[in-house]
């Protein structure tokens, strides 16, 4: 993907996040999240480089407490904002466009994915089909105790996958960071996933 931010315009973006009052490093870098709706966060390596150079120039105030630094806007960091107003609002506009083009691109893959997967889910059906032509068939009751071991085998995996999923889902909450990304690719893989298991079955 193409960088997010030309040059110069995260520390423009860092400003304007303080403006709402002081907040962590961790704040700031899941407020960017947020706003680009989870396709893009910033490493800390991005973020904390860019504060310091905001607090040399005098533009923010660094708090150090608990092991903890809270950064805060000056006079001079709120007069610099004013100042440049109207790039803040191309900014956001640019973001606004970013964000649309990373959410396209983040839906057309799950989907190649899930069309591949698809692919190989019917190659594997056929193929299983071959096989059960090219041997002896096997007896109504020998035939029905084998498609019961696969029912539940097919939902031991379901079940696993519902709770990993719910437990991942539970710890990013306990966080508040569940992105709406993160439900419209579920909705997604599962809808996908779900046609493509039909397609096997008869």
């Amino acid at each position: 993907m193409a960088p997010v931010f030309a040059h110069g315009q995260l520390r423009l973006y860092l400003l304007s996040l303080l403006a709402s009052g002081p907040k962590h490093g961790y704040e700031l870098i899941t407020a960017l999240s947020d706003r680009f709706g989870g396709t893009y966060r910033p490493s800390p390596g991005t973020v904390y480089p860019r504060l310091a150079r905001l607090e040399e120039e005098g533009l923010v105030r660094r708090t150090d407490e608990d092991r903890k630094s809270t950064y805060a806007l000056t006079e001079a960091g709120r007069r610099e904002l004013a100042a440049r107003e109207a790039d803040l609002a191309d900014l956001e506009e640019g973001i606004a466009e970013t964000v649309r083009s990373r959410a396209a691109q983040v839906r057309d893959d799950v989907r190649g994915a899930m069309r591949g997967l698809r692919a190989d889910l019917a190659a594997a059906a056929q193929q299983a089909r071959a096989s059960a032509v090219a041997h002896q068939q096997p007896g109504p009751s020998d035939a029905r105790l084998a498609s019961h071991v696969r029912r539940m085998e097919a939902e031991a995996m379901v079940q696993r996958f519902r709770d990993e999923v719910r437990a991942e889902l539970r710890r990013t909450d306990a966080r508040g960071t569940v992105e709406q990304l993160t439900v419209d690719t579920l909705r997604t893989v599962l809808d996908s996933a779900l046609t493509a298991v039909r397609a096997t079955l008869r």
